[in-house]
């Protein structure tokens, strides 16, 4: 098992924290009104930290990619991206849940490995290389 001290470790725990943050405000949007500003304001902040909840489960993606420290062993390398898969899956039923389509969709239409591997193409283009890679990215040339 990883040290403590581990990045990774540090972000998954806050990544937990956050998804667990997001279902206390789930279970408490039930004993608001149907509808109103606070209902409104209280919906508003559970899409938001499901937000940066996606922002840090990529962020734990990229760790994934590039480790720090020791080598990770395959099969912690693996147990780390099935508890990132499934905390996932979680945050995509949450988003769901307030009809964040967009976010809960997203690893269906992209796959979740497109992202690093698209930033992997990036490393060495100046700014006219990187319009180039995006319009051949839009065009379904590379992907």
């Amino acid at each position: 098992m990883a040290a403590s001290s581990d990045p990774w470790i540090k972000e998954y725990n806050e990544a937990v924290k956050i998804a667990d943050d997001i279902n206390g405000m789930i279970s408490e949007r039930i004993s608001l009104p149907a509808s109103g500003p606070e209902t409104q304001r209280h919906s508003s902040a559970i899409r938001r930290k499901i937000t940066i909840l996606w922002t840090r489960l990529d962020g734990l993606q990229s760790l994934m990619s590039r480790p720090t420290g020791k080598p990770l062993t395959e099969k912690e390398m693996n147990r780390r991206k099935d508890m990132v898969a499934n905390l996932r899956s979680k945050v995509s039923q949450m988003a769901s849940t307030f009809n964040m389509s967009n976010f809960a969709n997203r690893d269906s239409l992209l796959g979740p490995e497109t992202k690093t591997d698209a930033m992997s193409r990036t490393i060495g283009l100046d700014n006219s290389g990187l319009v180039g890679l995006q319009r051949q990215i839009m065009k379904g040339k590379l992907f």
